[in-house]
Order: structure tokens, then sequence, then C-alpha cells
């Protein structure tokens, strides 16, 4: 079918919901994720080339686009399931990047598959794109668990996301987390609305895991 199988499985993304299996009072598929992510990455390379670092935008851009797009063939498993232990991530993530891998072999026309291998490859790792990544995805995940929170969720889950994305963020190198931490997090954590979820003492908590480990 060529690549217009890829743009029509496109589709797929918007019809996966993210978090399955718990209550949510605003329901976000990996679709609206990923444009989330490429919208703070853009924000925090601009914070990062403003302190001297050089970005490859061209790089950032496809895999900030892309980080999920394996979820079309293994849907969005839960977080618990997920990172139950480092060997079963590990597993998960082996097959989905063997579905993606078969996905191209099977449908991309063969001069336009070595880009898809490469578009399309998981994109964290410890260059400067591949942490501004991280940090963007660990971002949408405290934005939207902090959304539920704030409307008065009650499920642990949400709790345990937020608090768990924030120390990974906290742990991440980089002039644009420290600017998030100092500038940006204070006046989400401040906001008015009011929660019967203590977010200000989960945050003060989820900042200060690293200095007491």
């Amino acid at each position: 079918m060529g690549i217009h199988a890829y743009f029509r499985s496109l589709n797929d993304l918007e019809r996966i919901i993210r978090c399955p299996g718990k209550f949510k009072f605003e329901e976000h598929s990996v679709a609206a994720h990923s444009w989330k992510v490429v919208q703070y990455a853009k924000t925090l390379a601009d914070i990062e080339e403003k302190n001297g670092a050089s970005i490859d935008w061209k790089k950032l851009y496809e895999i900030t686009s892309s980080h999920d797009y394996g979820e079309i063939f293994i849907g969005d498993i839960k977080t618990p399931v997920k990172h139950a232990s480092r060997e079963l991530r590990s597993l998960i993530q082996k097959v989905e990047e063997g579905m993606v891998y078969n996905f191209i072999e099977e449908q991309i026309p063969e001069e336009f598959k070595e880009i898809f291998h490469h578009q399309l490859r998981e994109g964290k790792d410890n260059s400067i794109e591949g942490l501004i990544l991280e940090v963007a995805d660990k971002m949408d995940q405290v934005y939207e668990a902090f959304a539920e929170l704030q409307k008065g969720n009650t499920e642990k889950e949400f709790v345990k996301m937020y608090r768990e994305a924030l120390i990974k963020i906290n742990t991440i190198p980089l002039h644009c987390v420290d600017y998030f931490l100092k500038n940006i997090l204070p006046d989400m954590v401040n906001d008015e609305i009011t929660s019967s979820v203590d977010i200000k003492r989960i945050t003060e908590e989820a900042l200060s895991y690293r200095e007491h480990r």
C-alpha cells in the first residue's frame, strides 16, 4: 500500500487514549500527546540555545513528533505494568520497535525505507535532542496528571504519575530543566484553583527526592 498505509495509520493515534482503565475528567489521545510534546520540546530547545547549546532541529522534530508512533501497534500500556521492571520495559520496547520495523519493511517503498527507519527510531538517548525529548515527554505527564489532581481526581495513579515524572525531570542535566523547575512549575503549583489533593506538598517531596537518596 506504500506511504498511504503510514498516513492512514496516523488516524489510529487519535483513538488510543492515554492512561487507560482509570477515571479521568479529561481524556487525552496519543496524537494530542505527541503534538504537545513537540510544542514543549521546541521551547525547551530555545532555552538551551539561549544558554549556548547547539540544537539539531531536524532531529529534534523527527524524534519528538514520532516518539510514540509504535503505540499504534501495542496501545498505551498501563504505567504500572510498563514500568514494573527494567526487564519488562525493555521487552515491551523491543516488541514495539520490532513491529515498527516490520511495518516499514512490509509497507514502505524501498527508496524510503532507510528514511522511515531513521525517523521512527527510538529518540531518547544521551544527545541533547534525546534528553529534551525525555523532558518534554515527562512534562506532558506532569501537566496531564496535574490537571486531574487539580480537579479533585483522587486516583492514586495520577499522584504517582505526577511525582515520578517530576523526579525524572529533576535528574536530567539541562538548562531548560532548571528553567522549568524555577520559573514554570511554581506558576503551575500556585494556581489559585483549589484541589482536595495537596499538590504543593507532593511537588516539594518529589523535588527533594534526589537530595535524600
